[in-house]
């Protein structure tokens, strides 16, 4: 009698939301296999409560949560942060730099586990499913990746379908049916998608909020945090060393309590399409405006300016993915040099739903009061600005002698043509 085929195992990224809750049961009744479910706790709050006994009910052989917090922001948010990233001018890039971490944690389970493939719960219209295959990609390419939105062999596509499926097999989940935004939080942000949103024309409404309180609903008073900085990493708050998860919950709150941090946004996504997005960020907000002042005072024109293309480099990288890519070491290489000076400590006022740069000090400054004062004095020759200006301009200068003859040149030869 021949031996049983042993069940492939598989590391399923598990969130334990609607979509993950029913794709677990399903990887095992479709295709027979054992599912390791990995939950990260990325400071999302209490969504992880009960995960694992829930994982488990539904058919898990083994559950693994992992506190990733300080790992996600000494290892991926702070280099972000130090980059400049923006991705389109007001994301910043919350969802986009947590899923290399949980992927790259999936490929470490899988290798630990004897897991031959791994899967996620994003679906086919979105930017996640890149964002996971490409690490699983980097890091292990011998993995299997198991993605079921994209299986012909998955009909769960509509939330009703996935109610359904959950309630019939008494996995416990939001029992509505009811069209409802899509989430997704960690320690840096939380981002919301769907329902009325999906239409760009629809103002994101006061109970939408989640991280933060409506502008409206803000304090009338002002508060002030200051944030000291070394090499571009944020070290104290308001005179006080503090770790990295600490100060970013701190300024969340803090943040919040004012509507820092608040960015609606068409953005495009990496698959091609057009999509809306409504997101709070009030920590990263505040560290982000921060950072950037202090680069003000540190670094020279020709690096800042060079550092700017950097960033817009940098927010596609995280965007799209492609976190484990050689390019993105070599531009850390960059920036971590630029960050050499960024030392010192910048005064935020929080109002309103702004930060608002109240002053920003550093013994690394290049800013030199002397030289910027209007009152010239015996550091600066303005008369050396004659021949700067004369060879700085000779350029255009030339052109616009060229410029000048031709108009001439054409009433020339129309004369001439009158002759003959």
């Amino acid at each position: 009698m021949m031996a049983k085929k042993k069940a492939e195992k598989v590391v399923l990224a598990y969130s334990g939301g609607l979509d993950t809750s029913v794709i677990l049961p399903w990887l095992k009744e479709t295709y027979g296999y054992e599912v390791v479910a990995f939950a990260a706790e990325l400071g999302q709050g209490d969504e992880l409560v009960g995960i694992k006994k829930k994982a488990m009910a539904t058919g898990a052989v083994k559950c693994i949560v992992s506190d990733l917090r300080k790992e996600l922001v000494e290892d991926y948010i702070w280099p972000m942060l130090k980059s400049g990233a923006v991705y389109e001018n007001g994301y910043l890039l919350g969802t986009s730099i947590a899923r290399p971490l949980i992927a790259k944690k999936q490929v470490e389970i899988a290798h630990a586990e004897g897991c031959t493939a791994v899967s996620h719960g994003a679906t086919g219209k979105g930017n996640d499913q890149v964002r996971f295959e490409l690490t699983f990609l980097a890091l292990d390419p011998s993995l299997k990746i198991i993605a079921p939105w994209k299986d012909p062999n998955f009909t769960l596509t509509s939330r009703e379908a996935a109610v359904d499926y959950a309630k019939a097999r008494k996995i416990p989940i939001d029992q509505s049916k009811k069209k409802i935004y899509s989430r997704d939080r960690n320690l840096w942000h939380i981002s919301h998608e769907g329902a009325d949103l999906e239409d760009p024309w629809n103002e994101p409404q006061d109970n939408l909020f989640v991280m933060s309180r409506p502008i409206s609903k803000s304090p009338n008073k002002a508060d002030y945090v200051e944030i000291g900085f070394e090499e571009g990493v944020p070290v104290k708050l308001n005179g006080r060393v503090i770790g990295g998860v600490k100060m970013i919950e701190r300024l969340n709150e803090i943040g919040g309590l004012h509507g820092v941090g608040q960015a609606d946004l068409v953005e495009n996504r990496l698959v091609g399409m057009k999509s809306r997005g409504v997101y709070e960020t009030p920590g990263g907000t505040i560290l982000s405006t921060a950072h950037r002042a202090l680069e003000t005072l540190t670094l020279d024109r020709e690096t800042a300016h060079y550092k700017q293309q950097v960033a817009l480099k940098y927010a596609d990288l995280v965007y799209y993915g492609q976190w484990f890519s050689k390019l993105r070491g070599a531009l850390d290489a960059f920036v971590d040099v630029t960050q050499q000076n960024v030392t010192g400590s910048v005064r935020l006022k929080l109002y309103k739903g702004q930060a608002i740069l109240a002053g920003v000090k550093s013994p690394k400054s290049l800013y030199n009061p002397d030289l910027a004062s209007f009152t010239m004095g015996a550091e600066y020759d303005s008369t050396d600005a004659t021949g700067f200006i004369k060879l700085f301009g000779l350029p255009m200068q030339v052109a616009g002698i060229v410029d000048r003859q031709k108009p001439k040149a054409a009433k020339k030869a129309k004369s001439k043509s009158k002759v003959k």
